[in-house]
């Protein structure tokens, strides 16, 4: 019997692409499990991982298809391309822990001073098999379809199509694991795990692309309106609290969705959820602002650092962090380096995580002590990262070698949704209310108050703490209304109605100033307000930056929060949804002038803040005594990272030296 081989002339295009598809797609798969650590946390996600190459190889290998001639010439070219932009990737993810974006690209100069030494020790000789799939496409076009054509393009309409098709299967099963994945890219590592590395590139492509057509259309003149709103609308310092904390150290603690309900709250057993949190209120030891609120959008824990540390709103889609991270600022950290402070944050999450490590240069941050500076261990770490008693006892050694004064950040992470604890980390009593989420809420908020006692006495045995302000603050709700039906029994009411909605909003600030004595304070502010408060208590003053707070010690300080949606809460009115509310009533209010007149201040407001971040005004503009930064400057390396670039520094330094003394020899 004789067997009959397909005809290759006819069929041999389809077959060579067939083949270039399949091993770049193998090749591509085999790199995500040997290479990257994108957190595969069920059957899904390891079916989209295995899935997602397929599509970019389709449509980027469909085009060799419109060339009748050059199709294998293309087909060899676009997989070389393809496999240089994978090992490129490759490579970076070994001294990184990220994925190359276009900024990154961009700023080669900075990049190729990071690798270009490192190169070698970086690469592998089995590395050439990211390569294999190359060089067997250039022996088959050689040998076996040497003689391949194209008669016709239909082969790469139906290509097209079946890629398109592909790839919106591939979304629509992401969208289903990961909601709003494209709206809200919390991470790198998570839309190259539901999209693919490739997919990843085209949208970042596209977002920068959006975000450059924005900023292009601006000029200098339009910074003339926000300097003209700023100068009506700045709240003059107090004068008995301006300076006091010159020249002192700065620490920031986020506290992870703890809300201010919990503040001197007690469970039927008698027992405080918060206790050292609780002290500080009623002890004087620091200012406690109990009307203060959150002012985040989708950004989240992103968005009150961006808050807090620039003065401005964040966007109301997407993050700053992530989406304008390219844009100057003149954030806290690079103001306070022009009185020689020296700046870290601290964060027991991966640096990728919400695009810090980029965004952290463009704030002006010398140094980000992220996951891989803490025992990372499965006892040691929950929900988004390190616990929280770990990492402020990790912490502390690492904060006691920073250069003083120093500007210092800590992001908590163990009260984060869903808020369940491991049995080894607490006694203390769960909730009643039936709600899972709202009983394990009390545990974990108990547990961080622990940690943050526990740093509090760290910081007093170091001998910090004397010389220390100290600022804390709740980043965001943690209890959304999809529970208010347990909210109701926790706050003892029949139901939570929009004003109480409203003012469920509220979350703790707590500013320490040694040698200051501290009090409960009534007045109404939000994030945006703590900038300029700081600033004012540091002896710094803010009139001559382009942010949008209020001094909360000010005596002209504005009594009104708004949210990022447009709503507002005040002393007297509330509005939610656009409805007016009586503040201590709760009911709807039908004289709807004094709403209204907030209302447009807050429209203002966010307008202003939006022509700021939108069209990167700040690059037009230079305050009076600030010095510029170069986010250039910056780099955040693994700690081996850091110990290489100082001993290579060192090296230089001693050459540099044995070279002038030689030089100076007769």
């Amino acid at each position: 019997m004789r067997i009959r081989l397909p005809n290759i002339k006819d069929n041999g295009h389809i077959a060579l692409f067939a083949i270039a598809v399949v091993l770049f797609w193998i090749k591509t798969y085999a790199a995500y499990q040997i290479e990257f650590t994108l957190g595969i946390d069920n059957n899904l996600q390891k079916f989209l991982l295995f899935i997602n190459p397929l599509s970019s190889a389709l449509f980027f290998f469909g085009f060799a298809l419109l060339f009748k001639k050059r199709m294998k010439m293309i087909l060899i070219l676009t997989n070389f391309i393809l496999s240089f932009l994978l090992y490129a990737n490759i490579a970076y993810y070994r001294f990184f822990s990220d994925f190359i974006t276009v900024p990154v690209l961009m700023s080669t100069k900075t990049n190729a001073g990071q690798l270009g030494d490192s190169a070698l020790s970086l690469m592998s000789p089995f590395d050439i098999f990211y390569f294999t799939d190359f060089f067997i496409l250039i022996v088959l076009s050689m040998t076996l379809f040497k003689k391949v054509t194209i008669e016709n393009k239909k082969s790469f309409k139906v290509v097209l199509l079946f890629s398109i098709t592909v790839f919106l299967f591939n979304l629509g099963l992401a969208e289903k694991d990961r909601p709003q994945l494209l709206s809200r890219s919390f991470d790198r590592n998570y839309l190259v795990k539901y999209l693919g590395a490739y997919n990843f590139t085209i949208y970042d492509v596209i977002q920068n692309i959006k975000s450059s057509g924005q900023r292009a259309l601006a000029d200098s003149s339009d910074i003339t309106e926000v300097e003209n709103y700023r100068k009506a609308n700045f709240s003059a310092p107090n004068p008995e609290y301006y300076g006091k904390a010159e020249g002192m150290n700065v620490i920031y603690i986020a506290m992870e969705s703890l809300q201010s309900f919990i503040i001197d709250y007690k469970m039927p057993d008698g027992q405080e959820v918060t206790p050292f949190l609780n002290s500080l209120v009623h002890s004087n030891e620091a200012f406690y602002f109990e009307n203060f609120f959150h002012q985040t959008g989708q950004g989240k824990t992103s968005d009150a650092e961006f808050l807090l540390e620039n003065g401005l709103y964040p966007m109301a889609q997407g993050a700053v962090f992530v989406n304008k991270a390219q844009n100057t600022y003149q954030a806290m950290p690079a103001i306070l380096k022009g009185k020689g402070y020296y700046s870290a944050s601290f964060h027991g999450n991966y640096k990728t995580f919400w695009n810090r490590n980029v965004m952290y240069k463009a704030l002006g941050y010398d140094q980000f002590f992220d996951a891989e500076y803490y025992n990372m261990t499965e006892e040691n770490t929950k929900n988004y990262g390190l616990k929280d008693k770990p990492f402020f006892t990790e912490s502390i050694s690492m904060l006691k070698d920073l250069p003083q004064p120093f500007y210092t950040k800590f992001l908590t992470l163990s009260n984060h949704f869903p808020f369940e604890m491991d049995p080894q980390d607490t006694d203390f009593p769960a909730g009643e209310t039936g709600n899972k989420v709202v009983d394990q809420y009390f545990q974990s908020a108990h547990y961080m108050d622990e940690a943050i006692e526990q740093f509090f006495n760290d910081l007093k045995a170091s001998g910090l703490y004397d010389n220390t302000v100290i600022v804390m603050y709740g980043d965001h709700y943690g209890i959304s209304e999809n529970h208010n039906e347990a909210m109701a029994k926790v706050l003892g009411v029949e139901e939570i109605t929009p004003a109480i909605s409203a003012g469920l909003q509220r979350v703790p600030l707590f500013i320490h100033v040694p040698g200051v004595k501290g009090s409960v304070q009534e007045q109404y502010g939000g994030q945006v307000d703590v900038r300029s408060t700081i600033l004012h208590l540091l002896g710094i003053d803010s009139k001559d930056y382009m942010e949008l707070g209020s001094d909360l010690l000010s005596k002209e300080h504005r009594n009104w929060a708004l949210f990022r949606n447009g709503d507002f809460i005040s002393s007297e009115i509330i509005q939610v949804k656009g409805k007016c509310y009586d503040a201590k009533t709760g009911e709807l209010v039908e004289n709807t002038a004094a709403c209204q007149e907030i209302a447009d201040k807050i429209n203002t407001e966010l307008q202003i803040s939006d022509e700021i971040v939108y069209k990167d005004l700040l690059r037009f503009y230079e305050p009076e005594g600030y010095t510029p930064i170069d986010p250039q400057d910056f780099e955040y390396l693994a700690p081996k990272g850091n110990k290489a670039m100082k001993e290579e520094k060192n090296a230089e330094e001693a050459e540099a030296i044995n070279e002038a003394e030689t030089s100076e020899q007769p």
